[in-house]
């Protein structure tokens, strides 16, 4: 037995303890039995005449020769799955499957709750897996089927990917209900530069316009905090904290909490959020649909 005769099964399994690292993640994520997964490792193993994966207490870790093997055998299942799927017609209302999609935290506060609400309505049977993409190679995380699609402020990156454009969005300043500043016409570039700024560190959006602004005024703002997205009600209901952010983002805290929401006291610059997708899945049918939920839910969120 060598390399050309093994099965595609063989192969699937392969590829599956390569990601996980761990017979029982592989066995779950390909609903096999651990012995029944075991054992096809052991085929494996007596057909490539190597050990392909030895077990350490950090995992299962790949020999040279499983490293080498990995990046072709991926290539080869996704090439597979690619034609499978775009020969297999998708029926929303009966469909079972499984999308992971990449958010950065605008996307998820923004996009992803209205998009969950239409799938569910729309498709039962889906599930849409959304996963920060915070640091991650969006790229490799694509080219190795990994994600499904990206939303985000990302533009693709090469050839191999195709992007479209959702949302335009403006900056606004969000503060507490009762906020000195919420009255109308209180907010100027003096008392922007006055009151204490909450910094949003982990929303991906860049203010420093709004210091550049402030800095033609030869004035500055004082940043008294800085905290991530999922702090940002709690820092400003309990404080005279105002924070620069966008305004989708804005309007959908002030939904949730007694926040309210102002416009800048200049002319605000403009965000940009994009979808992403590698071109091979372009014309899967499945994933036409999840990219056209998603510019449905966009469009009719302004």
């Amino acid at each position: 037995m060598n390399l050309r005769s093994l099965d595609l099964n063989l192969l699937v399994v392969f590829d599956a303890v390569m990601q996980d690292r761990s017979v029982t993640k592989a066995a779950g994520r390909l609903n096999m039995a651990q012995p029944a997964l075991s054992h096809a490792l052991t085929r494996l193993r007596q057909a490539l005449q190597d050990e392909l994966f030895v077990r350490t207490p950090e995992g299962m870790v790949p020999t040279p020769k499983a490293e080498d093997l990995a990046d072709g055998i991926r290539a080869a299942l996704d090439s597979i799955r690619t034609v499978l799927d775009a020969a297999e017609p998708f029926v929303p209302a009966t469909a079972e499957r499984h999308f992971a999609i990449a958010v950065n935290n605008y996307a998820a506060l923004v996009l992803a709750p209205p998009l969950a609400a239409a799938a569910g309505a729309e498709a039962p049977g889906v599930l849409l897996d959304f996963r920060p993409s915070g640091t991650l190679d969006l790229s490799d995380q694509l080219d190795r089927g990994e994600f499904d699609l990206a939303l985000g402020g990302t533009a693709a990156p090469g050839d191999r990917f195709a992007d479209l454009r959702l949302l335009h969005d403006r900056f606004v300043v969000l503060m507490r209900r009762g906020h000195p500043a919420a009255a109308p016409g209180a907010l100027t570039l003096a008392t922007l530069a006055d009151f204490p700024h909450l910094i949003v560190s982990s929303s991906g959006e860049a203010v420093e316009f709004v210091d550049e602004k402030l800095a033609e005024a030869n004035l500055s703002r004082c940043i008294t905090l800085r905290a991530p997205l999922l702090a940002t009600s709690a820092a400003l209901l309990q404080s005279d904290m105002i924070a620069v952010i966008s305004e989708r983002s804005a309007r959908e805290f002030s939904r949730l909490a007694s926040l309210a929401v102002q416009p800048l006291p200049f002319a605000s610059p403009h965000m940009t959020t994009a979808m992403l997708w590698h071109r091979r899945v372009g014309n899967v049918p499945a994933h036409r649909w999840l990219r056209d939920l998603v510019v449905r839910v966009a469009r009719a969120g302004g």
